[in-house]
């Protein structure tokens, strides 16, 4: 029988614009397609199995009977294919005459491919996702879905084509050319001034010029940029260091254009991300709205030295994927083409792309020739300009994003200096945000993905960009997801302005060695509670994921090298929301070590799910600045940033702090000698002491926001 859903045509939009039609026949996907200058109705072709769309259409026509043949009925609905769709939100409307409802189903367990149905029958696929909805609908009913989002009266209307000027070589202050393609919308009136949103990437402006033109067709300017070194410009990589400067010459030869009313907006993430934070920090006068996502830190707190120490993983896939050619090479960085394992066991540190991919990289070198924080790295950190940032800027992270240090960073940077109109969102989220409900072991709510996340992004821009009083700096400061409880937050801050900063203290018996040990965690510092000792051996790290997914920790707490200490069940629920720390009170028969200090919930089963971390290197304790090596076996103070969360442990649950000095998958061990780290080919073991008493109080301090 022939599926409902078959030669039926659909409307499709991507990110409210419309995009054409699709129809799912018996020989493929059909697209009709929209010219993109003139907006015209182009003819009914074979989709591109190239095209670059977020909505599997491919997928949705493999399963067409499936979906048909669903009895849309009852709360939760498992498909033949093994899809679990939940009700979830529903719209009305009034189509030709008549009053309707909608039923939105909510996708689980994989990334998302929302429903709609009226009446039982469907009308829409959904693919929500960072930069706006991709979705399929019958024509009349875009009313009964998430599209409605897109009606907001005061957003600024898809009323353009776009007119992609070509490319610009653009000279930088050096004489660098970097390639600049401009797109305006098409249908302006002549004469116009218009406001600019720049995009400076690392992986080659091209790979996703279709999603940045749709602002265009919203009526902006849009300027795509190649950093130097990479793609089409001109000029050698030198990651984070001429982002500041390289930022401040675009947006000079932006409003120096005649198409240009000196108004001019960023939007980048990752290291995207790091680029338009740096340059807010130019201080650029024209520079009047930032959206910042997932952006990576400062060098020495996110990316190349971690906390100082000297990062494994993460940064060696991300620059051996740079170092190939001027294109991002996508199967080194996701470990397909190198094996993670054998890169960070390879040695000598110095010459692991000589051995993993048989050529030197110019930024591993170059950064081998500073091995401590000097004005090389000072010109990366932005927050060493933190006083010359001004602009409005969004914030947009997740509690599952490895690069949140960097986030905080910059949170930080902005409260230090009272930047006006800053805002954050926070949510349940990977490095690639809004696109599931469910984590490895972690399910959240339905509402984990959102509908409205490029059209906040879009407010953001039309607030700051055309002037368009829609209220959006008016609302909370922050917004956030709590895991556990699975709700959304507001407060008038970030860490919320409600929480109680609450100390939780390490504590026991001097046996806190792995999870089978006597190690406490206590509400009071205890006058007498002997030291816990363990050795760290640099031929023996921890590996763990590096990743700052929820992953069970159990197995790696049955070391003797982590130290363990763990609450009493809680006798009610928790809730801890905002930046954490802890104080660390230690010493080392080392020269020099690294401390790892992680917070996890603890399930009545045992599983010992990992909510925080991060990974200091002690010769840094007293500020980057001030490097020094330690006395062996004397006791140091460590102010330890850990990365932000808003969780709610529940009752019944313990909360559980460890420490080590290895997570070789997040920085290369610590050789424990002090020498340089890329070259330090003779590692020690160490005896490791942590220090819990009232004289030495080790730490957590935890936001804690009262249920009242």
């Amino acid at each position: 029988m022939k599926s409902y859903i078959q030669d039926a045509v659909y409307n499709f939009y991507c990110s409210g614009i419309y995009a054409g039609k699709i129809r799912f026949t018996e020989h493929g996907v059909m697209h009709a397609g929209v010219d993109v200058r003139r907006r015209t109705q182009m003819q009914e072709n074979r989709l591109d199995p190239l095209g670059k769309y977020v909505l599997p259409l491919s997928r949705i026509a493999q399963s067409l009977d499936v979906y048909s043949g669903a009895q849309w009925n009852q709360n939760e609905i498992m498909l033949e294919n093994g899809d679990v769709y939940q009700r979830h939100i529903t719209y009305e409307a009034e189509i030709e005459g008549r009053k309707l409802a909608s039923q939105v189903w909510a996708l689980r367990g994989g990334t998302a491919l929302d429903l709609v149905t009226v009446n039982g029958e469907i009308i829409a696929f959904v693919a929500p996702n960072r930069y706006g909805i991709e979705l399929i609908v019958k024509e009349g009913f875009e009313p009964l879905t998430p599209l409605a989002v897109y009606a907001e009266p005061l957003l600024s209307k898809p009323e353009y084509g776009v007119n992609d000027l070509g490319t610009y070589l653009v000279p930088m202050r050096d004489g660098v050319r970097l390639a600049t393609d401009v797109y305006l919308p098409e249908g302006i009136e002549p004469g116009t001034k218009l406001p600019t949103i720049v995009v400076r990437t690392c992986y080659d402006r091209n790979g996703k010029k279709e999603i940045f033109m749709r602002w265009a067709n919203r009526g902006y300017a849009v300027v795509n940029q190649d950093v130097r070194g990479r793609a089409d410009s001109e000029g050698q990589l030198v990651p984070f260091y001429h982002e500041r400067d390289d930022g401040y010459d675009t947006i000079d030869w932006i409003i120096a254009q005649e198409w240009s009313n000196g108004k001019v907006g960023m939007w980048g993430a990752s290291y995207l991300g790091y680029v338009v934070v740096a340059a807010a920090t130019s201080g650029h006068p024209n520079l009047k709205a930032v959206v910042d996502e997932v952006n990576v830190g400062s060098p020495f707190t996110d990316t190349a030295r971690k906390g100082g120490t000297l990062c494994s993983w993460p940064l060696l896939s991300w620059t051996l994927a740079q170092s190939v050619g001027t294109r991002t090479d996508f199967d080194i960085f996701g470990g397909i083409t190198v094996n993670p394992e054998a890169a960070v066991d390879a040695r000598p540190i110095k010459e692991i792309p000589q051995q993993m991919i048989g050529k030197a990289s110019g930024p591993w070198e170059l950064w081998s020739r500073h091995p401590e924080y000097d004005e090389f790295w000072k010109n990366c950190t932005f927050t060493e300009r933190g006083d010359q940032v001004k602009v409005p800027m969004y914030v947009i992270s997740g509690w599952y994003d490895g690069d949140s240090p960097g986030v905080s960073e910059t949170w930080r940077m902005l409260s230090e200096h009272d930047v006006p109109h800053r805002k954050i969102r926070l949510g349940p989220w990977e490095h690639g945000p809004n696109r599931s409900r469910d984590l490895p072991g972690v399910a959240f709510g339905n509402d984990a993905v959102v509908y409205d996340y490029d059209v906040s992004v879009l407010r953001w821009f039309d607030r700051f960009l055309k002037e368009i009083r829609n209220g959006i700096e008016e609302e909370p400061r922050a917004s956030y997801y709590v895991v556990g409880e699975n709700r959304w937050r507001t407060s008038e801050d970030w860490t919320p302005a409600e929480a109680v900063v609450t100390p939780f203290y390490l504590g026991g018996e001097g046996r806190a060695n792995s999870s089978l040990g006597d190690g406490l965690l206590l509400q009071q510092p205890e006058a007498d509670s002997p030291a816990d000792t363990y050795i760290y051996n640099p031929a023996d790290p921890v590996a763990d994921s590096g990743e700052r997914e929820p992953e069970n920790m159990r197995k790696h707490e049955l070391r003797s090298d982590i130290l363990v200490y763990t609450s009493e069940p809680l006798e009610d629920a928790l809730t801890v929301a905002g930046e954490l720390s802890a104080v660390l009170y230690a010493a080392s028969t080392g020269r020099d070590t690294d401390w790892v200090v992680t917070l996890s919930d603890v399930h009545e089963n045992g599983d010992s799910i990992r909510l925080s971390n991060y990974i200091v290197r002690a010769k840094y304790r007293h500020g980057l600045q001030r490097p020094e090596l330690l006395v062996p076996g004397q006791a140091e103070r460590y102010d330890i940033f850990l990365q932000n969360i808003a969780h709610r442990f529940a009752a019944g649950h313990r909360i559980r702090v460890t420490v080590t000095s290895s997570s070789k998958f997040v920085s290369f061990p610590n050789t424990n000698t002090g020498n340089n780290p890329y070259e330090d080919d003779e590692p020690v073991a160490v005896r490791q002491t942590i220090y819990h008493n009232t004289e030495y109080p080790s730490h957590i301090k935890l936001p804690v926001i009262s249920d009242l």
